[in-house]
């Protein structure tokens, strides 16, 4: 798996898919159509690459940022740039990925999803309506990881998540936490021994 799905949304993640955006150069995952390729298939919206092509890849990037852009308005309770909207909007006034059962066999039933990569953008866009336009704008939440620019819905029981995921940024602020506190522990018992 070359993607990261920590937020629990695919339009979330797909904004993820930029890293440590206030890095001096922040880490792009989508690096190439291949890469954009694999990133639907691994967030499970469509059974096979879509083949990105032409000018697939820059109509992605500039549809993550425009999300972005929107989510982070949101989460921060400004207005929501003029620009970024009308760009999700029109791209969830397209076709989504579409979606149908496959019964190749009696008892493996399942849904097939296929679409192309313009499809997915649009899926994209319409999952980011729903979030921006709907109480769970409310929800949304940064990561508290410094490094960390991943965005996420807050859907803890008392609302007090701090990381997009425990496995990754959680785990590394505790024990940076931890090293801390060890060294002060450490230093401030040098001093006790002068």
């Amino acid at each position: 798996m070359i993607h990261a799905f920590p937020c629990g949304t695919p339009a979330l993640d797909f904004v993820g898919t930029l890293r440590a955006r206030r890095n001096e150069r922040p880490a792009e995952k989508l690096d190439g159509d291949a890469a954009l390729d694999a990133w639907f298939v691994e967030a499970g919206l469509v059974d096979a690459a879509p083949g990105s092509q032409g000018t697939d890849l820059e109509e992605a990037i500039a549809l993550r940022e425009a999300i972005y852009d929107l989510v982070s308005a949101r989460r921060l309770g400004e207005e929501l740039p003029a620009g970024a909207r009308e760009l999700v909007n029109a791209r969830a006034a397209e076709a989504p990925i579409g979606v149908g059962l496959d019964a190749s066999s009696p008892g493996d039933v399942r849904v097939s999803r296929a679409g192309s990569i313009r499809q997915g953008l649009a899926t994209l866009a319409r999952e980011t309506v729903e979030i921006v336009g709907s109480a769970d704008g409310a929800l949304l939440r940064e990561c508290a990881r410094p490094e960390c620019t991943q965005i996420y819905l807050d859907r803890s029981r008392g609302g007090r998540r701090e990381w997009c995921a425990m496995k990754t940024c959680g785990n590394r602020v505790k024990a940076s936490k931890f090293r801390a506190r060890h060294r002060a522990d450490h230093e401030g018992g040098d001093q006790a021994d002068d």
